[in-house]
Parts: C-alpha cells; structure tokens; sequence
C-alpha cells in the first residue's frame, strides 16, 4: 500500500482501465516512492563485507559517486530496470536522493562537533558503472532512443569546454516580472514561453509577445564538452569507413580525456536539432549520447588478464613453458610467407614489446620496439605488414605516398556549426598500445617523415596549432617497409646510397633488415613449389577454421603476454650485454677509420636499449620475469644479422682495390669529365655506352661515377637516370 499517502489524483476509471500495469501498490514506481528507495539504496545498501560503500563514497567525495548497476539490480531490479528504461526522468531523483542523504549525513557530524547546524550541501553528481558487454556503434538505432547503451571506442576528437545553463533567468521588458526557465539537459536549450503570465492592472499596458530578456548573470550554468567517439579500428569491418558519434559530457567528466583515448562510455542515447539550415526537415534530428558514465581503457593491460578464463591462463602458462616455446611462436608469424626466419623472430618480438619503465624523475622509456624492412620488390614486405595488421590487438596500417604528416600524428579541424578549433588524433595517436604498419617508407615526403621522429623515441605528439598546444600519448611500436632509392638493393653502390634515409630516423629503429631477393636454384625451385602449394590449397584451406584459430589463438595469446609479464634484465645478463655494446663501438670504430667515413647506420645508445627491449621481449613470450644470459644472446644475433648487417653492407670502395683498378678508375674520371662539360647533363646509360665502346669495363664506369658522385663532383637526377656535372 505504499501509493495512497503520497497526495496524487485517482480516478474511478482506473479499475477498468489500470495504468502501468494495475492498482498502485502493485503499479509503476511514482517518483515519491522512487525518491524514497533511492535514498534507501545510497544510505543502506550494504556490499558484501558489510561495509556502506555508497554512504562511504559520499562522505569522502561530496560532489560525485559511482553507481554500479549490479548492485541496483540486486538491491531492487524493478528500479535499475526504469533507469535503464528512463534515465532521463530517474537520474535526477537519484542525484537529488543522493544530495539529501549527504545533507543527513553532514548535519549529523556537524551537531556533535557543535558548529554550524545545517552545512550547506551542493549537487551530486551521479556516474552509472556497469559490467554488461557494449552494444556495437552500428546497431545502435532507434530502438534505443531515451534508453541506456553502453558502447566503446576511440575519442579522436574534444572540443573546449562551454557553459551551459541549466536554469535560465527570464526578465519581462514591460512589467519586469522575473520567470525562471528550466533548460533541457544534454545539448537541448531552454523552452522560452511567447507572452508574459502577468495580469495587467486597468489602465495598464497588457504585456506584448516574446516580452522576455534573458539575465545570464542571474541563470545557473554547468561546463559541457563535446567528444567525439569513432569505433576501434579493430571493429570496423573490411572495407568500411569507421562510424563516430557525439558525445556530450558535463560536470565532473569535462576535460577528463585527451583525443586517442580509449572509453567505454554509458550514456542516454538523445536527440537534437543539427542546425538552422535543415529547417525544413522538422522531423529529422542528428542522434548523440549523453554520457553518464565513463571509464577509461588502460594501454594494453586494459582488457588485461582479467578477461581470460582461468582454462586459457593454463592453457598459456603451459605453453610458455615448453622448450620450442619461441620457435612454434615464430612458425605461427605469418605462415604463407617461406623463409626469411629472422624477420619472423624480429617481427615476433615487435609484437611483444619490451617492458616500459617510468624513471623516478618522470623519465618515460620506451617498451615498443620499431621494425625496418628494406629491400627488393617481391620479397613480401607488404605481407608481412599485412599479417601484423591481423594479428597485433591494436593496429592501423597506413602507406607512405597516401599520409600526411598531419594523418599521422593529430590535426586541428574547424567546427563547422560552432566556427572552433579541435584536435582529431591521427593514425600514431589512433594505434596507441599498438603497431603502426607504414608500406612504402621512402616515398613519404622527408617533412612529414619528420612528424613521426618524436612519436617513435618520446612516444608522444606535441601540438601547437590555432591556438591549442597539448601532448598526445602514442605508445606504439612502428614496423615500416621501404625500397632503396634506385628499386632494387644495389651491391655495386654503398650502404649510405641504398638506404637514403636520414641518420636521424634509422637510429631509432631497433632492427633494420635487408631483404634481397638472391637468385639461388634451390632456393628458387623451393619458394615456387611453396608458392603453388599455397595457391592450390587455399581453397581447401578457406574450409578449415585452424588458420583462423591459429590467427585468434596467437592474438590472445600476445594479449596476455602483454598484460600479465613485464620482464627486467638479470644482473648477469647486463653485464655481457654492457660488454658487447663497447666492443660493437670499437668495430664501428675501426671500421670508420679504415673506410675514412663513417657507417651509414649508425651504431648510438639507442641500439643498446634497443637489444634491451628484444632481450626482454624474448623473455616475455616464455613469460618469463628476468631476462637472461641466453635471450641476450639470441638478441645480439638478431641485431647482428639485421642492424649489424645493413652497416656493413654494400661496397667500400677504399677496400679491395688493386693498384691497377684504381688506375683505371682515374682513366675512367678523366673521360668522363673529358665527355661532359661543367654543368651539362646526360643519361646514364649513354654514359656508359660511350665509354664502353672506347673499350673500358663497364663496372670500372660505374664504380667511377660511385666515386665522383661521393666527391660531389656529379649529382643524379630524375631517379638517378640523368646525370650532372658540378662545378
């Protein structure tokens, strides 16, 4: 019978036709009772230890509290189910219910300490936590209007932060009467009533239409952002653009997140009217969320290992402890690809990563490994781009020619309906906690390579444009993929012409591999046979889902690696690696002082830290806590065979030479600065004609040409095809 006493209107009509279900004791919740249960929920509901978690949070935090759905389903279903139904009717009792619980709470501590009576008490805000699955962007729809979704996603975009007001002061211009207006919450506005209510006295003049002024310094306002949320790059299916929603956020919640962050947000799926210019289409409104609730995702460890079942943490320990752990693992890396087995180890360990490490001082060091590929066309560079796509948690895959420097890194969009300036995070601010795959690495144009040169060591983006300077997180790991200048890897020239990327960039990847495509008879019989044999069964294969597990089960498997190992270096371990690093240098060294120029890789701290990183990162696939002795040794041979390798490639023309060659190369500079005059040009292959026909050998021309363009005495133009002599 807890209906009667709350002073509402029956009819006699209402037995036969009952509203909401019934009799009122037995009908809908009124909003008297709601308030009620409310305020008996926030005061009295009590966890499972028997503490009031909710009266706690009050007392602590005045203006906010977390309301975990859970627990209103099990402290009365009947009401978690009308917030979920009616949110925007029922949160308001719930914050007012709440406010009146802390103004009993506080008035009751302030009388026995014996100051003030009534404390002043403001407004609570609510936050609604939940831990049921969110509901895909693309099938939020109608149906949901006015109800509670929860969805996840990517922000990408903030825009400042407003005022919004929540009561609006009206003054009538005639009889300076004063009305207060409430306004609609989210992004609605203020109803304004066309005339006065006032009643004219004779002889006065009657109020005329829209006789109000509105008085903002008498209105109560509230901050209000506007996010924008577009679905994780790993939900968009093939082919189609990501979808974005708006987000409105007020209160507590503003200026709680920076473009690149990942949430997972509950809010009111609402409505409003776009703009003036569709004014036709009346019926027709733009749908956004408002939010009240948020929680952020965290890097990686985010979903971490509490998403996994304890059969699958088993399941992944066992594993991790069998002796061909890293070789199965290294199988599993992109299968259809044959060969190329330290690219497979390399790119095993980017998808892993090192551990990240924060230095007392504030210092962030990087846990992410960054992967180079260079080298002849064919030799499935973009397969295995494609394959990390796939497999890493979090990824985006992006090719040089197409991205700007501003794609990449973040760029500052003007609003189109409020005329502002805010940030959308691009594809390194998009991918953080992941891999960014970018093909074709020499073709992006050298300043927007610049772009990413903090990113990859500071792993952050710093913005300062129209007005906004902010740092966006980019955690991720980068595995590019390059030709050399001139198509194809070139023995005849050296390492510095064929790798024509700046000193500046190569130091910060960690392993820079050489791919060429060696002309071998079984190597080639091999690969062919691989290849049909791939193409014939691929059909068969289409059947069987154990690729597709194989794809699935290594994801989850990298997932937990990631989130439940962050290994260290033993001591021992960090001794032998100290000591091959100083002997690397005085390599380096000795090879700079014979060749009389330095490497065209060079070997800096970074690299140290980079066998740093893969030693832990092999570590990390056996999920082993400290790195040993064995990790940085196959470590040293990794970066031997890539790093090391690509340093010492190519032609030194100082080595090797008899005296009779050398003899011959001068003969061969004479003619052709005898052939071209200061400043003219020809083609190369000309070039070499002519002076073959005169009976030189055509490697000694090359090699001549080598030298001179070293000297800077000719220059190549037009993809080295035209050849130009300098004064």
């Amino acid at each position: 019978m807890s209906g009667w006493d709350e002073g509402a209107v029956f009819y006699s009509d209402q037995a036969q036709f009952p509203r909401g279900g019934g009799d009122p004791d037995h009908g809908s919740l009124t909003h008297h009772a709601s308030l009620r249960k409310f305020k008996e929920f926030v005061r009295g509901f009590s966890g499972e230890k028997g503490e009031f978690p909710y009266r706690e949070s009050l007392v602590h935090n005045s203006d906010h509290l977390t309301i975990a759905m859970e627990d209103m389903d099990a402290f009365d279903a009947e009401l978690a189910d009308k917030i979920r139904k009616l949110p925007a009717e029922y949160l308001p009792l719930l914050e007012s219910a709440a406010a009146e619980v802390l103004a009993s709470l506080r008035s009751k501590v302030a009388g026995e300490t014996g100051e003030m009576e009534e404390p002043a008490t403001g407004d609570v805000q609510i936050f609604l936590s939940s831990k049921e699955n969110s509901v895909s962007m693309r099938s939020v729809g109608a149906e949901y209007m006015s109800k509670l979704v929860k969805i996840a996603g990517i922000t990408i975009a903030a825009s400042r932060v407003k005022a919004k007001a929540t009561y609006v002061t009206l003054l009538c211009k005639n009889c300076k009467n004063i009305k207060t207006v409430a306004c609609r919450p989210g992004l609605g506005g203020a109803i304004v009533p066309r005339s006065c209510d006032h009643v004219p006295q004779p002889g006065e003049e009657p109020c005329p239409l829209d006789p109000w002024i509105i008085s903002p310094d008498k209105s109560k306002y509230v901050d209000l952002q506007t996010l924008k949320l577009q679905e994780n790059p790993e939900d968009v299916p093939t082919g189609e653009l990501p979808r974005n929603v708006l987000l409105s956020v007020d209160r507590h919640l503003v200026q709680s997140v920076v473009p690149g962050t990942r949430l997972t947000v509950i809010g009111i799926y609402s409505v409003f009217q776009a703009s003036a210019a569709q004014k036709g289409a009346v019926g027709v409104k733009q749908p956004y969320i408002r939010v009240v609730g948020m929680e952020q995702t965290r890097e990686m460890s985010s979903n971490g290992p509490s998403n996994f079942t304890l059969d699958e943490e088993l399941e992944y320990k066992e594993f991790a402890q069998r002796p061909d752990a890293y070789t199965k693992l290294c199988s599993m890396i992109a299968p259809s690809i044959y060969g190329h087995p330290d690219v497979k180890k390399a790119v095993a360990c980017l998808l892993f990563g090192g551990s990240k490490k924060r230095l007392p001082d504030g210092v962030r060091l990087r846990g992410d490994t960054h992967v180079l590929l260079l080298g002849d066309p064919s030799t499935a560079k973009s397969q295995f781009l494609k394959f990390v796509e796939k497999t890493a948690p979090i990824a985006v895959y992006t090719s040089g020619k197409g991205s700007s420097a501003a794609g990449l890194t973040a760029s500052v969009i003007r609003d189109s309906s409020s005329r502002e300036f805010y940030l959308e995070g691009g594809a390194m601010v998009l991918a953080d906690g992941g891999v960014v795959c970018i093909d074709e690495f020499d073709k992006m144009r050298p300043e927007d390579r610049v772009a990413i040169h903090e990113a990859m060591e500071q792993q952050t983006i710093s913005i300062a444009k129209a007005g906004i300077t902010t740092v966006l997180n980019s955690r991720t790991s980068v595995l590019a993929a390059a030709n050399p200048p001139s198509g194809r890897y070139d023995d005849l020239k050296t390492a510095q012409d064929n790798i024509d990327l700046q000193t500046t960039i190569l130091s910060r990847f960690d392993l820079i591999f050489i791919v060429k495509d060696v002309r071998l008879y079984e190597q080639d019989k091999q690969i062919a046979s691989h290849i049909i044999k791939v193409h014939a069964s691929a059909a068969a294969a289409a059947k069987t889902d154990e690729s597709m597990e194989g794809e699935n089960w290594l994801k989850r498997y990298i997932e937990y690696c990631r989130g439940s190992c962050q290994p260290r270096l033993s001591e021992k371990a960090a001794e032998m690696l100290q000591n091959k690093y100083v002997e690397i240098r005085q390599k380096m060294r000795q090879q700079a002082y014979e060749t009389g120029r330095s490497s065209a890789v060079p070997i800096t701290v970074r690299q140290l830290e980079a066998i740093i990183r893969l030693s832990e990162a092999l570590a990390k696939m056996r999920l082993i806590s400290v790195a040993t002795q064995e990790h940085v040794e196959e470590a040293f041979r990794l970066f031997n065979v890539s790093t090391m390798d690509a340093a010492r490639s190519g032609i030194n023309e100082h080595l090797n030479l008899t005296p009779e060659m050398a003899n011959e190369i001068k003969q061969a500079e004479a003619q052709i600065k005898r052939r071209m005059g200061i400043g003219s040009h020809i083609s190369e292959r000309r070039l070499i004609d002519d002076l073959t026909r005169m009976g030189m050998n055509e490697s000694i021309i090359r090699r001549a040409i080598l030298i001179m363009h070293q000297r800077d005495e000719v220059e190549y133009k037009r993809e080295r095809h035209i050849i130009v002599r300098k004064a």
